[in-house]
């Protein structure tokens, strides 16, 4: 590939994630207000699913191929860097409050996933019986995010809503979520070609621009909830697109893998804990005071930092 269509890809995919994030966001949260629904809820379950396909195409494609290292890396780096980067850039420039009862228990989920896929992999695979925990956890909460649906829509006027506006914002909803899942195509594509073309190692490849690259529709997402001051719908992404990157990612790729799922043991020592670490650093605080702080985001922005600078060390 030569380096003039490597810059058209990377500039290419900026524009489509950078409108797809508008479209989508200000669709869903349309949605969420016509429905009755919670923003929290539309970001933690619609949003969530849509923004976590590159990650699932990744591992998925990597677990088939016996790529096991690329699999859990790309899923495990991507709930890192939603949390400790995507997470903490809306703790910073955003003020968030949070309604406890409303979080606590999607925030329980992700953290219990943390824990019980760590356990499970210290053995060096990933066992069967994880799995099968793991995958309940995610079918709970799926579960919990519809019976809070249901209750908000219950308990609420529904808006009028025009069958006209009704499916514009619908279509807009599916264009741009395939404008960011493109475009982070795109961008990851063309960054890769670019990064070798002015000799980056392949270590710094693999961490930004895996972990971080197959991350961008949740990183646009938040960026566009920013500007919008739309807070709910960014930390009930992030949060839904933790749960699934863990709790349902993972075990469709020891389903999906020719063998054993294998985990290394750079996972197990250093990737892994320090997923669960800042997990409980951005969840816990937040669900006692009921606030994110942006100290939160800020220790959070130097942990990932540092543990970048480990990795590709």
């Amino acid at each position: 590939m030569s380096i003039f269509v490597a810059v058209i890809m990377f500039v290419a995919g900026l524009l489509l994630i950078i409108k797809g994030g508008d479209w989508f966001v200000d669709s869903a949260g349309w949605i969420a207000r016509a429905a009755g629904i919670p923003s929290f809820i539309v970001g933690a379950t619609i949003v969530s699913f849509a923004t976590t396909m590159p990650e699932m195409l990744v591992s998925v494609m990597a677990a088939v191929e016996g790529k096991n290292d690329m699999a859990v890396g790309n899923a495990v780096g991507s709930v890192t860097a939603n949390t400790a980067l995507i997470m903490a850039l809306s703790m910073v420039f955003m003020h968030i409050a949070v309604s406890r009862p409303k979080y606590i228990r999607q925030c329980t989920l992700l953290i219990a996933s943390c824990v019980v896929l760590w356990i499970g992999c210290l053995s060096g695979h990933l066992q069967t019986w994880a799995s099968v925990i793991l995958a309940l956890l995610f079918v709970a909460f799926m579960v919990i995010n519809v019976q809070e649906a249901r209750k908000e829509m219950g308990s609420g006027e529904q808006s009028t809503v025009k069958s006209q506006e009704a499916g514009k914002n619908i279509l807009f909803f599916v264009i741009g979520a395939i404008c960011i899942v493109v475009g982070s195509r795109l961008l990851v594509d063309g960054g890769f070609e670019l990064a070798l073309f002015f000799g980056v190692p392949e270590g710094v490849i693999a961490v930004t621009l895996v972990a971080v690259g197959t991350s961008l529709p949740e990183l646009v997402t938040t960026i566009t909830a920013i500007r919008k001051r739309e807070s709910q719908l960014s930390i009930g992404n992030i949060v839904g697109a933790n749960l699934i990157d863990i709790s349902l990612i993972l075990p469709v790729c020891a389903l999906t893998s020719k063998e054993s799922f294998a985990v290394s043991q750079t996972a197990i020592s250093l990737d892994l804990p320090v997923c669960l670490g800042v997990t409980l650093i951005a969840l816990v605080p937040m669900l006692v005071r009921q606030r994110a702080y942006k100290w939160q985001g800020a220790l959070l922005l130097v942990l990932y930092a540092a543990y970048v600078a480990v990795t590709v060390m």
